[in-house]
């Protein structure tokens, strides 16, 4: 495993093993700032498209911030994946994050951030293994997910959601941990 602590985003590469992501998940369960796993099998390529899968969770809309960030700074447009569910949570949360893109969009003139949204098949609970798995369809290079607030007994028997995450993924994962002092990013 490799760290890069010298940057805004902590940069992680470790193998494409579950033990190796997991070690470096549990070092990561306090960071303040996004982090970013990088693997040998994942596609690295210039940031034109970005995946936010939004479920009914609040601290989902944290990663409004980091997506219009990387979109600002790259021209990447950005595809806000929204759970399925019967209730509005995932809707209200996926309006949150459209009211800062549009407050962002306010303030920029010229190049506007794009932003689209699709309806998952899956609910909230089955968000983040559907984003992994939807990789061709939506063709985005870069995967932003919020890890998960403290992990249960189904996450210390079969790992965490954003472990198969990464493990599945062709492109580089960004975990934002739900921490209400994250680490704010400047321009």
């Amino acid at each position: 495993m490799i760290w890069d602590d010298n940057n805004d985003i902590r940069l992680v590469r470790c193998d494409n093993n579950r033990r190796a992501i997991q070690r470096c998940l549990d070092d990561c369960r306090d960071e303040r700032r996004p982090y970013v796993f990088i693997t040998p099998t994942m596609n690295i390529k210039t940031l034109r498209r970005l995946l936010v899968p939004v479920s009914m969770l609040e601290e989902e809309t944290y990663k409004a911030e980091i997506c219009t960030y990387l979109a600002r700074h790259t021209g990447a447009h950005i595809i806000l994946l929204r759970a399925h569910d019967y209730g509005s949570h995932a809707q209200q949360n996926v309006n949150r994050i459209i009211t800062h893109i549009r407050k962002i969009n306010e303030r920029l003139a010229e190049n506007p951030i794009t932003y689209e949204v699709a309806e998952a098949r899956k609910d909230s609970f089955s968000l983040v293994k559907e984003a992994s798995e939807r990789q061709r369809d939506f063709c985005h290079d870069l995967l932003i997910l919020t890890a998960s607030r403290d992990y249960g007994l189904d996450d210390i028997l079969f790992g965490p959601p954003e472990r198969h995450a990464i493990q599945r993924s062709l492109v580089p994962v960004m975990l934002v941990n739900p921490r209400e002092d994250l680490f704010s990013l400047c321009d």
